[in-house]
């Protein structure tokens, strides 16, 4: 992997601005950058609705400030306007990546990930799964990272960006301290001004970015004939790496793709087709969106415009953080209320399943033993193929177009139900079309979903993510991954799992 100085990212940077820009972003550079910022807690709207972010323009009481005593690895991202989202023709795009234009303003980002020592040393604990002081923190939560943000902000004497009111987080989008990028910053600084699905204007490889290697980018449509693919399958590495590990990109920031996926201060929403200035995301939600992939992503969830998310109290081994400082267009401030909060029953449990060649039917079985919960094996009216090779086709071909198939049996009682243990095979980094089928069938609004998974070696991929896009309004428990079939040591594993989802005392 290649490892460059941040002494040669910030020159390489600087003469990057300096040619393209010219006076106007050397002054700023040097700490002349202007904004506006609000006057006290009055200028800031606080909405009380669960899962809402308002807006109060302070555009009365703009005042200029300075953004000073930049650190040295922050380089400052020029504003623009881009094409955010991804065009019809992208291979194994989303139907959420809406392509319109937007357009930013500037801001300063880290050319790293947050590293875990950063994190100890600010918040004294270190939750990560990996262990190195120059890896990426990860297994942090969208509210671990805006309070990181405001502890950092505050020991290094700039003005936090974020007030915290028990469930409600309002940012002052005037302040000069730390931040999370909005998911357009994000995508902006990503792209560098490419247009590609990846920064590096080519089908990333594995010697370019750190990620599940043996599924380079199109693998799913030439899994058995490779002569076709850009690039070939490569290194799995199955753990974080080092923040400056591989080239940057063209703005001189490291690991955009891969690694870990970075929280951003989005609600996930529809994006609409309308041209917009530094926008902010939904005005509503439950799920916060992080971008870029991780260690243990395929290529086509690396996409500069894939958007992934998981609720805003939740962490995982494959988030992180990279942080912004900059006044985020003008002096406005947003209020943001609320996590997921289940429905009061009885706590019925249902185990519904699907299963191809029957590990998650065994993981269900056994949960099943363990809660004497009702089972349910999700059947379709045409059952894929039962040749191993067939069924990676048919299995890839539903997935691209994001097919519906038509289940055979139905719950008749789910309003019955408060959780749902929902298990299915990992197939290409994500859920089976047939669990598509299933969640759409029914209303989860207040259940609560805790998913399990069987897979070969990349755990959840990108399976809870598009759960939680399908059941939005469902409260996501702690889901457990399983290899293969768990072998010996599955009883103690589930046991352990149920306890943690308080399904078993």
């Amino acid at each position: 992997m290649k490892r460059i100085s941040a002494f040669a990212v910030l020159t390489a940077a600087m003469l990057f601005m300096l040619c393209a820009c010219g006076k106007t972003e050397m002054e700023q550079n040097t700490g002349s950058q202007t904004g506006s910022t609000s006057e006290g807690a009055e200028n800031m709207v606080n909405t009380k609705d669960t899962g809402t972010a308002g807006i109060a323009d302070n555009s009365e009481t703009k005042e200029t400030k300075a953004l000073e005593n930049i650190a040295e690895n922050f380089v400052l991202i020029p504003g623009g306007t881009f094409q955010m989202g991804s065009p019809e023709t992208e291979n194994w795009r989303s139907e959420d990546e809406t392509q319109h234009t937007v357009t930013v303003s500037d801001f300063y980002m880290s050319v790293y990930e947050l590293t875990q020592a950063e994190y100890q040393e600010i918040m004294e604990e270190n939750p990560s799964t990996f262990s190195g002081s120059d890896l990426p923190v990860e297994n942090v939560s969208w509210l671990d990272a805006i309070r990181y943000c405001n502890a950092r902000s505050e020991k290094e004497g700039f003005e936090p960006a974020y007030t915290i009111e028990g469930q409600t987080v309002i940012w002052n989008r005037g302040a000069d301290g730390y931040r999370l990028p909005t998911e357009a910053e994000w995508e902006y600084a990503c792209r560098a001004g490419t247009v590609t699905p990846f920064n590096t204007e080519t089908s990333i490889s594995a010697e370019e970015a750190n990620y599940y290697g043996h599924y380079p980018y199109e693998i799913e449509g030439n899994y058995f004939s490779q002569e076709n693919l850009t690039t070939k399958p490569g290194q799995y590495r199955q753990t974080t790496v080092a923040v400056n590990s591989f080239s940057p990109n063209a703005w001189g920031l490291y690991n955009m793709h891969g690694n870990v996926g970075e929280w951003v201060w989005d609600y996930y929403g529809d994006y609409g087709a309308e041209p917009l200035t530094d926008p902010i995301g939904a005005e509503t939600g439950t799920l916060r969106v992080y971008r870029g992939g991780g260690w243990n992503d395929f290529a086509k969830n690396m996409r500069s415009a894939y958007r992934a998310t998981m609720a805003e109290d939740k962490g995982s081994f494959n988030i992180g953080i990279r942080l912004v400082r900059g006044i985020a267009g003008g002096s406005k401030s947003v209020a943001s209320t609320g996590t997921q909060n289940a429905a009061d029953g009885d706590g019925k449990v249902l185990i519904a399943f699907f299963s191809w060649g029957g590990n998650t039917k065994g993981i269900a079985e056994e949960i099943q033993s363990q809660t004497g919960a009702d089972l349910f094996e999700i059947e379709l009216v045409n059952p894929y193929s039962n040749d191993y090779n067939t069924v990676l086709d048919e299995a890839q071909r539903d997935q691209n177009e994001q097919a519906r198939p038509e289940l055979a049996n139905h719950v008749e009682d789910m309003e019955e139900y408060d959780i749902i243990i929902l298990g299915y095979p990992n197939w290409w980094a994500s859920i089976p079309m047939p669990i598509a089928s299933f969640l759409e069938e029914y209303d989860f609004t207040g259940k609560t979903i805790i998913p399990f998974c069987s897979h070969g070696g990349g755990r959840f991929g990108q399976s809870l993510t598009a759960i939680s896009k399908l059941a939005p309004d469902a409260v996501m428990g702690e889901a457990l991954s399983v290899h293969y079939s768990g072998g010996s040591g599955l009883p103690d594993d589930v046991e352990e799992w149920l306890r943690t989802n308080g399904i078993i005392e």
